[in-house]
């Protein structure tokens, strides 16, 4: 069978048809990804193809390391060619890596090169998609259409200016909405006073205000909450080790936070106390709103000290965690539903051994108030490759309702990234593919099945965050 066909990836008839007329057609919604607004805003041309495909790749970055190449030409000062001609090097050795496809469906998918990426396709390679990459109909915002992306969402710190996302919602010329997602993790990271504080005098420059006492601070942040949602947004994300849910009384925050603005440092409780604390008001303004709160867990941050001090964070110094999710997770949930102020939520695990914990975690706060209020959300970082995304897939469907999942998104800093999309898709069209097949779906009602692939991939979504004001159809 040749490799990357029209059928990749899909094992049967009925799986071929579910994928190529139900699912291939729909549009995309990316709800997180990691995309600079500037760039669309600016409609930006790269140079060449290593500005677009390795500038950011933690996931390249990470191979390349393995295969023995120094970090000059991940993160440091090798020219480009010479930092795409070691991915050349290393790309035949990802075998059985999510990035031996995923590279492969990008240069197919984007620039209809059908030859396997080594050293001695390196070269033409290079040429040939960087000549495109410089012509106007690769800028960022064309290869945006070419995926048929109709909305993403970026994330986007509190102190942000949100100037590029309003220069794209007031150009006509744009065809694709761009909405930013509130990201208040700096808000949180209480541990080192010196960069807490610094980042709080940005909090207050952004919001206008001075901020010296708590109040102040919360004050500032539903500043910035609510200009967020004035410019569009209907989200917000966390990316936390685990959500963080002690007991505290006003004062003690009021406290904690006196002791860090004057420089020094909150011991363990004290950081878990104002963890906890914010956190709750963030849920509770998300409610206010109707919005939606993300919440990726679980993964253990920047490992590696020396790199770390080297290239600094989101290189590729990061693993899965083993933190214990479920009681902290079940409470923080409850103490927001038991006021009936539990927003839609979407709930992120980077452990595949908390799979089952998530997918049995959101029947809990499901209430009959919208369809799947409660989600466990796609497979994630290091899950996010075809056994990761079966596995989750698996878990959803025999302890929840696949069929209300709101499906994929490619959390990438890649405008090339989207065929993670397709990845998606044919999984899942295979999976229902070859339960059909086996006689344990009815292949009389393929059409209606056919119907819930839509909805995954796209519908669901759109409902779900409210897309539908923003989008003509769906």
């Amino acid at each position: 069978m040749t490799f990357l066909n029209d059928n990749f990836m899909l094992h049967t008839a009925a799986a071929q048809r579910l994928y190529h007329e139900f699912a291939a057609p729909m549009p995309i919604v990316d709800y997180h990804n990691h995309l600079p607004p500037q760039q669309i805003a600016e409609d930006h041309n790269f140079e060449n193809l290593t500005q677009v495909w390795l500038y950011g790749d933690h996931y390249k970055w990470r191979a390349m390391r393995t295969q023995g190449i120094p970090e000059d030409y991940c993160t440091g000062a090798a020219s480009d060619w010479e930092k795409f001609e070691k991915w050349a090097e290393t790309a035949p050795y990802t075998l059985r890596n999510p990035l031996y496809h995923w590279s492969h469906l990008e240069l197919r998918r984007y620039f209809g090169i059908t030859e396997l990426l080594s050293p001695k396709t390196a070269r033409a390679i290079y040429e040939q998609t960087s000549e495109m990459l410089r012509r106007p109909e690769y800028s960022v915002r064309n290869l945006l259409r070419k995926m048929n992306v109709r909305l993403l969402c970026t994330t986007d710190d509190p102190t942000d200016s949100l100037e590029w996302h309003r220069k794209i919602a007031a150009d006509p010329e744009a065809g694709i909405v761009v909405l930013p997602a509130f990201r208040p993790d700096k808000a949180m990271a209480v541990e080192n006073p010196e960069t807490f504080n610094a980042w709080t005098d940005q909090l207050a420059a952004a919001a206008g205000t001075g901020i010296v006492q708590y109040e102040d601070f919360l004050a500032a942040l539903k500043n910035r909450h609510d200009f967020f949602a004035q410019h569009g947004s209907c989200l917000s994300d966390h990316g936390l080790e685990q959500v963080y849910v002690a007991d505290y009384t006003e004062q003690e925050i009021k406290n904690a936070f006196r002791k860090i603005r004057s420089g020094e440092h909150l011991n363990a409780i004290e950081t878990l106390k104002i963890k906890s604390a914010l956190l709750h008001e963030f849920a509770l303004w998300d409610h206010e709103k109707g919005w939606v709160q993300q919440f990726h867990l679980g993964a253990l941050r920047n490992n590696n000290t020396r790199a770390m001090r080297r290239s600094g964070p989101d290189t590729g110094w990061d693993s899965i965690g083993d933190f214990q999710q479920a009681q902290p997770l079940a409470r923080f949930l409850d103490r927001l539903d038991a006021d009936n102020r539990l927003a839609k939520t979407i709930l992120y695990n980077v452990n595949p051994t908390d799979n089952e914990l998530m997918a049995t975690m959101i029947g809990n706060f499901n209430d009959g108030s919208t369809p799947g209020k409660i989600q466990f959300g796609s497979a994630w970082w290091f899950l996010d490759q075809k056994d990761g995304m079966e596995r989750q897939i698996n878990a959803l469907s025999n302890m929840g309702m696949l069929s209300r999942f709101v499906g994929m998104l490619t959390d990438s800093r890649s405008f090339l990234s989207y065929p993670r999309h397709e990845y998606f898709r044919r999984t899942l069209c295979n999976l229902f593919g070859t339960e059909i097949e086996n006689g344990e779906l009815p292949a009389e009602e393929t059409d209606w099945i056919g119907e819930v692939v839509r909805d995954i991939s796209y519908r669901n979504a759109v409902r779900y965050f409210g897309f539908d004001k923003n989008l003509t159809t769906i």
